[in-house]
């Protein structure tokens, strides 16, 4: 099993996502918003494994032509994208528009790490008609906070001691997921650090938050939510 490309568009802005197919027919369309670095081959494994449990994966793409190769250009490209919340999210519903476009009537799912998983979490917040969000280390705080009812399930997978989500980040978005009557699922790991999930380096970066309990706890958590909103046929 390997991804495939995919072309798609953010209006004028070309972008290239990945895809994963499942062997057998689907049962869930799961959008999969990677890191601030784009597609790596973290991202690619969790578009894969996601394929063995019968979903189509597609791994988005937050910056077309822009798409960074190393972390300092990766940092400038992911504030340029955060630099205009509405845009990011009409870009963010690009990748959606593309799968659904490829699965039309499955359950649409949206999961993210790092930056990927404050991108579920806006989409949650714009409305967005998901099953499902599931943010893995991803930041909290949002510019534009949620005013209406949120559709998906919401879980948020956090390292405690992730050092880009201070404490008061945690409380403010219960309480946002609260004044709108969220279905939110909260695990935090204690002493983990921000990127828990991601076992491989990434090229010229290092990474020692790597924690393969709560990657593992996480991922089941996951699997267990897919499960209930889009489970395997009988």
């Amino acid at each position: 099993m390997s991804l495939a490309p995919l072309a798609y568009a953010d209006g004028a802005t070309a972008l290239a996502g990945w895809l994963a197919r499942p062997s057998g027919p689907a049962r869930a369309a799961v959008a999969v918003f990677p890191t601030f670095m784009n597609i790596t081959p973290g991202i690619e494994a969790k578009a894969l494994a996601l394929a063995e449990t019968g979903c189509i994966a597609l791994v988005a793409d937050f910056y077309g032509p822009d798409t960074p190769h190393d972390a300092p250009s990766a940092f400038a490209a992911m504030e340029r994208l955060r630099a205009d919340p509405l845009a990011m999210r009409q870009r963010l519903r690009a990748s959606l528009d593309a799968l659904a476009g490829i699965a039309p009537g499955l359950p649409q799912i949206a999961i993210g790490f790092c930056l990927g998983g404050m991108a579920v979490l806006e989409l949650a917040r714009d409305g967005a008609d998901l099953a499902l969000v599931a943010s893995f280390h991803g930041l909290l705080a949002t510019p534009l906070p949620a005013t209406q009812p949120i559709k998906p399930r919401v879980l948020v997978c956090h390292g405690d001691a992730d050092s880009l989500v201070p404490r008061q980040d945690v409380i403010a978005f219960w309480e946002e997921m609260d004044g709108v009557a969220a279905n939110w699922q909260f695990i935090s790991f204690a002493r983990v650090e921000h990127g828990f999930t991601n076992p491989l380096t990434p090229t010229g970066m290092p990474n020692p938050a790597y924690d393969p309990r709560a990657e593992r706890q996480s991922w089941a958590a996951l699997m267990g939510l897919i499960d209930e909103v889009a489970p395997l046929p009988a």
